[in-house]
């Protein structure tokens, strides 16, 4: 009688290879691998394989970036294992594993997902593997999900949609990214060391933040009055706000019922409405609901774990996927859907009733109450894909840590919360009316917690959320404990006062990662394609799991910074915008190209196009790209005229894409400088008055910021001039009458005078004795405000700086300045918040 053989199980990740052991029987442990007499267990570590890169195709052709030998189309993707060591000697060991004579067949294990399918395909296609092979779709990691994945094995034409999708998208990745990206870098920097790489995904991305910044630079603020008048009645106070009698704009965002723009209008009614002692209010009360926000996906995940806690949408999948893989207590979460398969009911009580902690009395409630039962808006299969919302899978948490614990504790609040019912609110709305002008006012008061309760609105201990789902108005928590507003009709209001307030307009808010993950998920709102905005509708720009590592991508490649918790695209970004805009490639800045791209993978995945039609249109696609930068030519001539004057024409200098050139070709002055962009009316002062500054925020080749003045030599090249340094050095020919004054040093009397780098006080600049002040304008990666440095010699202490970075730690913190005695500079950090009470995760695991 033949042996029987073995199975080989390949899981994504050693600890899934480890979880899966325990639940298939007993195994024994050889080296990476767990076997018994019916299995082998092992995995991969992630990515193991990857497509040839240009110089492994040919590298006498494409070792070294030209332009001529783009762009590269492979007739065939080849495979390779990743070069470093851990990657090679894993996929050796995986490679021998499958040709075992005692092995007869595979069982893909690997995540599921686009991703986990394509970990195991390349694998399995470089050890040139030919033994049948099945997929086991695990959605999470408890046994009882892992036991019910080996016993509903997908056959492999099952996934062949999926396998296509994921090969397919690598592919196009490669095509686009390779070609464009060296055709790009080529034009742009030319034999420099610079790269600049672009993507359908990160260029996309760049250029919403872009498009924001430069709405912000150009925001032109309004001036607006506002009629606010004090109010008493019998129970009281109130406060409310004139309303216009003519309609809104509705193509005027800004545009409100208690908006003047005319303060002339705005005075006249002030004056009138003094002469009024009083009026008559009217009360209007209507009740109103709230209902939870819906399951989480990844993405309002990390969305909201950034608004809570500031974290990185990186480290909120890090601390997601820790909770999912090595302890059990989620389930998979690189996901895109926030709803439960119609089916999932019984699972879920059997999880609710197996939550401990303080959550555990909520979650009590909704099974005595019998609450959860269908509803669309939890139970929906069409809104479930490959995976479904993140839940907890009703394991006990144990040894979390701080990070673990809040994001657990986010997903159990939501997952009960969903099932209370909504809260209700009374929203009054007072209108009181002077003759024939009436003010308004709103009070919003809970009068039904709901499911607020879970939130620590019905007396529990649990805390109320910082922060409400980004999608949703987060109002009603600042208004939930509003004084209600007496209801009657027709009562007399006392008129106490009639005051005028002038506002202006605000540019609209920088993005952080929240708000970016939001843009990115909802960018087919973008779209003018109804079909591509339709599809973004699922998809966004690129996938919940790939979203995180596009944003890093985007740092790490220096096209954005943080600043504290902001997001700011650099003057690369800014160059690579404007050059692709030039060479009109601006498809690769369109979410309208990852828009189709998504669209059709996910039409790919159900069988509804051919990968052999999408890879068509991608080479077709990259070919245009590369023969547009290739071909480019920028005309001087046709290039707009500035507003500087050349001194070597007495003409307009040309403003090209990289640089103001005089049109006798005497005078260049390249737009950025040392990372720094220059605005035209800087470029002015240069050229007019030969030099220009100090300016800050350059950058050195190390990426640290620094000042200096530029100046223009009688060769008509510019170089920096960092004046003083404000150490003991010789100052013999420092002229103080050509230093701004910023104030005086009182221990000392000592004007103190701004260099290029420094505020410096007399002492310092000319080596005298005695006290002396000497400040860096950039201290700890922050350029220092030169008002909060006035503000400092005149009261001793600056205001709050948001901005330094730790040497130590890198981390990002905000601080005072203030003097010492006889010119130190110390830092006074601002009153900590209250510490957190202890989640309940933490307890749940103490009584473990």
């Amino acid at each position: 009688m033949p042996e029987s053989k073995k199975t080989l199980i390949i899981a994504e990740k050693p600890s899934v290879a480890q979880d899966i052991s325990k639940v298939l029987g007993k195994f024994k442990k050889v080296g990476d691998a767990y076997e018994n007499d019916e299995y082998v267990i092992s995995s991969a570590v992630g990515h193991l394989v990857e497509l040839y890169m240009p110089e492994d195709i040919n590298k006498k052709e494409y070792g070294f970036w030209r332009l001529g030998s783009l762009p590269i189309i492979p007739e065939k993707f080849e495979l390779k294992a990743i070069s470093d060591k851990r990657s090679k000697e894993r996929f050796m060991m995986l490679k021998k594993l499958m040709a075992r004579k005692d092995v007869g067949q595979i069982y893909n294990a690997c995540d599921a997902g686009r991703e986990g399918e394509l970990i195991f395909t390349y694998i399995y296609e470089l050890a040139k593997c030919k033994k049948p092979y099945e997929r086991v779709w695990m959605q999470s990691m408890t046994p009882a999900s892992i036991r019910e994945a080996f016993s509903n094995l997908r056959a492999p034409e099952k996934m062949q949609g999926l396998k296509d999708a994921a090969r397919s998208r690598s592919e196009a990745d490669w095509l686009i990214g390779i070609n464009g990206t060296r055709a790009i870098t080529k034009r742009m920097f030319g034999r420099s060391k610079g790269v600049a790489t672009v993507g359908r995904v990160q260029t996309p991305t760049l250029s919403i933040v872009l498009e924001r910044e430069f709405a912000i630079r150009n925001f032109e603020p309004r001036a607006y009055w506002r009629v606010e008048g004090q109010f008493s009645v019998t129970e009281g106070t109130y406060t409310g706000l004139l309303q216009r009698s003519d309609k809104v704009n509705k193509e005027d965002s800004e545009d409100k019922t208690d908006r003047f723009w005319s303060e002339e209008e705005a005075n006249a009614l002030v004056a009138r409405l003094n002469d009024l002692k009083g009026g008559i209010a009217h009360d209007e009360k209507k009740r109103t609901r709230q209902s939870c926000g819906r399951l989480y996906d990844l993405t309002s995940l990390q969305r909201e774990a950034n608004g809570r806690f500031g974290y990185s949408a990186a480290r909120t999948l890090q601390i997601a996927q820790s909770l999912y893989e090595k302890h059990k207590l989620l389930t998979y979460p690189r996901t895109d859907s926030r709803a439960l398969p119609e089916d999932y009911i019984p699972t879920v009580k059997a999880a609710l009733g197996n939550l401990t902690g303080p959550i555990s009395d909520h979650a009590k409630m909704v099974l005595e109450n019998d609450w959860v039962k269908p509803n669309k808006r939890i139970f929906n299969n069409a809104q479930v894909s490959d995976h479904f919302a993140i839940v907890p899978t009703g394991e006990s948490p144990k040894r979390l840590s701080s990070e673990e614990e809040r994001i657990f504790e986010m997903v159990s609040q939501r997952f009960v919360a969903i099932f209370f019912p909504p809260a209700e609110f009374d929203v009054t709305t007072r209108t009181t009316a002077l003759e024939d002008l009436s003010f308004k006012t709103e009070g919003k008061v809970l009068v039904k917690p709901g499911y607020l309760q879970v939130y620590g609105k019905a007396g529990t201990k649990t805390e109320m959320p910082a922060l409400v789902e980004a999608d949703k108005d987060p109002e009603w928590l600042k208004e939930a404990n509003s004084p209600d507003l007496a209801s009657a009709e027709g009562f007399k209001a006392q008129s106490a006062s009639i005051e005028l307030q002038e506002e202006a307009t605000k540019p609209p808010a920088r993005f952080t990662e929240a708000t970016l993950l939001s843009a990115m998920e909802g960018a087919g709102k973008l779209v003018e394609d109804d079909e591509l905005a339709d599809a973004m509708k699922e998809k966004g720009l690129g996938t919940p799991a790939t979203r995180a590592n596009v944003i890093d991508h985007l740092i790490r490649e220096k096209y954005m910074e943080r600043e504290g918790r902001n997001l700011l695209p650099t003057t690369k970004a800014e160059g690579l915008w404007e050059f692709l805009q030039a060479v009109k490639a601006e498809a690769l800045t369109q979410p309208a190209l990852t828009g189709d791209w998504e669209y059709q993978l996910r039409q790919m995945e159900t069988g509804k196009t051919t990968r052999d039609q999408f890879m068509g249109g991608i080479i077709e696609l990259t070919k245009t790209i590369v023969d547009r930068v290739k071909t480019f030519e920028e005309d001087e001539k046709a290039a707009p005229d500035s507003s500087v004057i050349s001194p070597t024409d007495e003409k307009p200098m040309k403003s090209m894409l990289r640089a103001f050139k005089s049109q006798d070709g005497e005078l260049t002055i390249y737009k950025t400088i040392s990372g720094r962009k220059l605005t035209e009316e800087e470029v002015q002062t240069l050229v007019k008055e030969r030099v220009v500054g100090p300016l800050d925020d350059f950058r050195s080749k190390a990426g640290k910021p620094f000042s200096a003045l530029l100046r223009l030599d009688a060769m008509n090249k510019v170089s920096f001039d960092f004046g003083d340094n404000g150490t003991n050095g010789n100052n013999e020919d420092l002229n103080l009458d050509e230093l701004p004054v910023v104030g005086k040093f009182k221990e000392s009397g000592a004007t103190v005078y701004e260099t290029p780098n420094a505020y410096a006080c007399q002492r310092t600049l000319q080596n005298e004795p005695g006290d002396t002040f000497r400040l860096s304008r950039t201290m700890l990666g922050k350029t220092l405000p030169r008002e909060e440095v006035v503000k400092l010699l005149e009261t001793g202490k600056t205001g709050l700086i948001k901005g330094f970075k730790s040497k130590r730690t890198g981390r990002l913190f905000d601080a005072f300045l203030f003097l010492k005695p006889r010119g130190g500079i110390g830092f006074e950090f601002p009153p900590r918040k209250a510490a957190a009470k202890k989640t309940t995760t933490k307890k749940a695991a103490k009584k473990d």
